[in-house]
């Protein structure tokens, strides 16, 4: 069953094709936004978190398999390019970059509805549910965004959790500092080092026994941080 007000960004610059999509993925049952550009698309991807993307690879701004690149450095979720290119080269190109499927243009609506039906499906697949998140004395449960530290209750503002979940979501590998900012604050924060470094620093000083000394919110000097459960 497709997942009630499953979100669906859908980045392309033609009006009729939001005109066309808009009512069949309201019809579906899907909450959707529209963006009309690269940088407002992977804007959105960062800070919406769509289920799913559709991508069209010409933008005004800049090549659609460009927005595709950057999002892969942040995003792991499907990633659907619907795109008048039918050539064999630019889909393996897209597909290369990290694409999920490739739609042509002109197509059908009911093609594309299941095409985003089987994304869904396969997202879901792949994430297994995790209620609860255990690292030392800490404890977050991710259903109820609830951090306790010993039993008690920890208060984090709303970037500090979305970053220790980010954090999380890594599966304890190295997440580059790029793609933090961008997953946390936006694509337009890209290069602003300094939030992450004091937002790392107040994680520690909440969730660490020892601050100066971290155990489990582990420094990878010069790429990023990572989040070490065991210890």
């Amino acid at each position: 069953m497709t997942p009630l007000l499953a979100r669906i960004l859908v980045i392309d610059d033609e009006p009729q094709i939001h005109r066309f999509l808009g009512p069949a993925l309201d019809a579906a049952g899907y909450h959707h936004r529209r963006a009309d550009n690269g940088a407002l698309g992977l804007r959105e991807i960062a800070q919406w978190s769509p289920d799913v993307v559709i991508l069209d690879l010409g933008l005004p701004d800049m090549d659609g398999k460009d927005v595709l690149l950057k999002a892969r450095a942040f995003y792991e979720g499907p990633i659907l390019i619907l795109s008048a290119r039918d050539k064999e080269g630019e889909k393996i190109e897209a597909f290369e970059r990290g694409a999920n499927d490739y739609v042509e243009k002109p197509f059908g609506i009911g093609e594309l509805l299941a095409r985003i039906k089987a994304a869904l499906r396969q997202r879901a697949a792949s994430q297994p549910p995790v209620a609860k998140v255990r690292f030392g004395d800490v404890e977050v449960d991710l259903d109820l965004r609830y951090v306790s530290r010993n039993g008690e209750p920890v208060r984090l503002p709303p970037k500090e959790y979305a970053l220790l979940t980010r954090l999380i979501s890594g599966n304890g590998k190295v997440l580059t500092h790029k793609e933090l900012l961008v997953a946390v604050w936006g694509a337009a924060h890209m290069e602003d080092t300094q939030y992450l470094r004091v937002a790392i620093g107040q994680l520690r000083q909440k969730l660490e026994a020892d601050p100066a000394s971290p155990m489990h919110i582990v420094t990878e000097p010069g790429i990023g941080y990572r989040l070490r459960r065991e210890g």
